[in-house]
């Protein structure tokens, strides 16, 4: 807290420092995305791929422990451990759906755990969105459906989108969860139990297939790398916003991964995608700017968060 700074100011600050992590935590995630789906092109399973990505998390935060020591701090264990499992299940299901259908599908299908958080996030921790949050989720929600699809994707009960939609779910658990850690666990210990979470669960999966060329490699080393940056940032924004504020800044998430797409994966942009850019953008200008001061929640884990310093390594 700087010196004389009014408490409102500060907290005003502390968004101000999520919103902007959030949205680099969007462009790295989209960049994940992309690459993965070049790494299941270039013959990189899913289980593989979660395996690689949870392996270098675990490396780079290990190293970050013994960089700075004492950033290691579990408090809530039982909850870290929730975060682990239910955030470890979440990817994995990603990317065994991203191997069977179009990233756009996979992508959107997973997209979904805002939804799912926000009504968790009303159920367990007591916060309850504005009406200028809801429809700004609403309206980005709408833009990325025509970023991926071009307002075209047609979903069936296959297993790829089962599984898309399953990670959205445990996704939504997985985020309330973060939002709960806040008040007393650091982004890294927190980071760190999501990737022992997701490193055990990809493990029975890692059997293959393992891509043969360099490049899928080089694709499944890039996730590892965004994805550690983009976890981090998001998991440290999370101790400054609402679980329903954070829920519409994920909508840039796959507007990124499309834009992304353009450079890595060779798609091209149509008109409903251009609309769905501006959607994407208005809704989420929208909610930050009139939807950013829900009621004030109830319950201990939301008020504990609600005052952590931004500064928190």
């Amino acid at each position: 807290m700087r010196p004389g700074e009014h408490p409102e100011e500060r907290r005003a600050r502390a968004r101000r420092r999520a919103r902007l992590l959030l949205f680099a935590s969007a462009g790295l995630f989209g960049l994940s995305a992309s690459l993965a789906k070049l790494a299941a092109e270039r013959g990189m399973g899913g289980g593989p791929l979660t395996l690689v990505r949870f392996s270098l998390g675990l490396t780079f935060v290990a190293t970050l422990f013994r960089l700075r020591p004492g950033t290691f701090r579990p408090v809530r264990r039982w909850l870290l451990v929730s975060r682990g499992l239910f955030g470890g299940a979440s990817a994995l299901l990603y990317f065994l759906a991203i191997a069977r259908i179009p990233a756009g599908e996979a992508t959107l299908l997973n997209n979904t755990f805002p939804i799912w958080a926000v009504l968790l996030s009303f159920l367990v921790l007591d916060e309850r969105p504005t009406l200028h949050l809801a429809l700004a989720l609403a309206v980005a929600s709408a833009g990325v459906y025509l970023v991926l699809g071009g307002g075209a994707l047609a979903f069936g009960l296959g297993v790829g989108a089962l599984l898309g939609l399953a990670s959205g779910v445990l996704g939504g658990v997985a985020v309330t969860s973060i939002r709960a850690l806040r008040g007393t666990d650091n982004a890294p210990t927190i980071f760190f139990a999501f990737s022992v979470g997701g490193f055990l669960l990809s493990l029975p999966f890692a059997a293959g297939p393992w891509p043969a060329t360099p490049w899928g490699w080089a694709a499944a080393l890039g996730v590892g790398v965004a994805s550690f940056l983009a976890q981090l940032s998001m998991t440290e924004a999370y101790g400054a916003l609402s679980v329903a504020e954070a829920a519409l800044w994920h909508q840039l998430t796959p507007i990124a991964s499309y834009l992304w797409a353009l450079g890595v994966n060779g798609e091209r942009v149509g008109w409903a995608t251009a609309v769905g850019v501006l959607l994407g953008v208005a809704g989420i200008f929208y909610g930050s700017v009139l939807g950013h001061a829900p009621r004030e929640a109830r319950s201990p884990e939301a008020a504990l968060a609600a005052g952590l310093p931004a500064e928190e390594p």
